[in-house]
């Protein structure tokens, strides 16, 4: 059987989402995303939509507990095949805290979610201050200076950031913008 392509398994989201209500779905809807599932059993953001809705919606014949195992399940293998990202572990986290009631479990997967989402962003204000540092010109090495800033508050230990901070400012100087630390 051919994989769907991501095209295919986004607009098989999008009937499945409009088939039924945000907050309340039909059992058309979860029909659907439940299929789409067993078409693609790694496709992280419809787990966690199709988990979200179980949560929301009661299904007639469905008792909480088979409803509950069912979500755990959905967000564990959504963690699993978002390979641990920050916001599978996030929703697994507040199920377990609000529903499982299982505070010390929760707590060990928020603490990830944070160090998964951190370590991103990271990545991103790193990449975001060398993109405005190469632009080079006033209005970028301002982006890249205002940045630093906050990304060395929030980074103190990290060598990385301390390295492309010191590059904005040396293009900045450079620039006019600060004064030349080697004067």
């Amino acid at each position: 059987m051919a994989h769907l392509s991501v095209e295919e398994l986004l607009a098989e989201m999008r009937a499945a989402r409009e088939s039924g209500g945000a907050n309340q779905a039909s059992t058309e809807q979860l029909r659907l995303h439940r299929e789409l599932v067993a078409t693609c059993p790694a496709f992280t953001p419809n787990l966690l939509e199709l988990a979200r809705l179980l949560l929301l919606t009661d299904e007639p014949g469905v008792d909480a507990g088979q409803a509950f195992s069912e979500i755990h399940h959905l967000l564990e293998q959504a963690v699993r095949a978002s390979n641990r990202s920050a916001p599978s572990l996030l929703e697994l986290a507040h199920f377990v805290d609000s529903i499982r009631n299982a505070p010390d479990e929760a707590e060990k997967l928020f603490e990830e979610s944070a160090a998964t989402a951190l370590r991103s962003l990271e990545g991103a204000w790193s990449a975001l201050i060398n993109l405005w540092t190469v632009q080079n010109r006033r209005e970028t090495l301002e982006k890249a200076l205002a940045l630093g800033a906050r990304a060395e508050k929030l980074f103190p230990d990290s060598a990385g950031i301390h390295a492309d901070v010191a590059r904005a400012r040396s293009f900045a100087a450079h620039a006019g913008l600060l004064p030349d630390e080697g004067s």
